[in-house]
């Protein structure tokens, strides 16, 4: 029993030997642990620190993205702008210069039209001018062909009227050579119907109050002429009476005395 007492409690204190020192060398293994875990722990915090501002970094990028992300979409949208403005500006300078060539194109139409009117007006009228010259020229030959004609005829009537005064004068008239009363003398070269002539009212000369014509290398004036007297060739010729006559040439039956100045 001694010996068993005595085994058991060598026993205990081998075990309490090795279990203080084990167990001390746990504490100590623990204490030397913990600086280390600290340093872990530390070391995750320091890191969070660290990616903290990193991480507010990367949280202000998206802020800074939208806030460059209008002033980008309103740069895009000047930019579009601008590139419309000028689509438009050359659309328009485009439109300004077609409609412009259309204007000078229609211009030029029109002015060539105008130009062709006026041409073929020009030609129109030079040639109603032509047919209407001619015209007048045919008519003109026609007027002077029956002009030539009515002075043939006229000239065989007063041939014959003539010759009729002629026949008649030798009864009517006086001789020839023969003297007025005043010394006038009457001769049928300078006399008669063969000497007819036309006298106008503002002609010869105003004498002493009165109008007197120059014929046969006499004065002759009246004291008031007919009508008939401006109208119509006239002769003058001394009656067998010893005075002087105004005789129609066409119609011998119209006369009125007259006298020499």
């Amino acid at each position: 029993m001694k010996v068993l007492g005595v085994i058991s409690t060598t026993a205990l204190f081998l075990l309490l030997g090795v279990t203080v020192p084990a167990f001390a060398q746990e504490q100590l293994q623990e204490e030397g642990a913990k600086p280390a875990q600290h340093e872990e722990q530390a070391k995750p915090a320091a890191k969070q620190e660290q990616t903290k501002p990193q991480k507010q970094e990367q949280q202000a990028k998206p802020a800074k993205q939208e806030e460059a992300k209008p002033q980008k979409q309103q740069h895009q949208q000047q930019a579009k702008g601008q590139q419309q403005q000028q689509e438009k500006q050359q659309q328009q300078q485009a439109k300004s210069s077609k409609q412009e060539q259309q204007q000078q194109a229609k211009g030029q139409q029109q002015q060539q039209e105008k130009q062709q009117q006026q041409q073929a007006k020009s030609s129109k009228q030079e040639q109603q001018q032509q047919v209407k010259g001619q015209q007048q020229q045919e008519t003109k030959q026609q007027q002077q062909q029956v002009k030539t004609q009515q002075n043939e005829e006229k000239n065989q009537q007063h041939q014959q009227q003539a010759n009729g005064h002629a026949q008649q004068s030798q009864g009517q008239y006086a001789r020839n050579g023969q003297k007025d009363s005043y010394g006038h003398e009457y001769n049928e070269s300078h006399f008669g119907p063969n000497h007819h002539a036309r006298f106008e009212a503002t002609g010869g000369r105003e004498y002493d109050g009165r109008r007197e014509y120059s014929y046969g290398g006499y004065w002759f004036y009246a004291g008031s002429y007919p009508a008939w007297f401006y109208q119509q060739d006239v002769y003058f010729v001394m009656g067998a009476d010893g005075l002087w006559y105004a005789v129609a040439y066409g119609n011998p039956s119209l006369m009125f005395q007259v006298n020499i100045g």
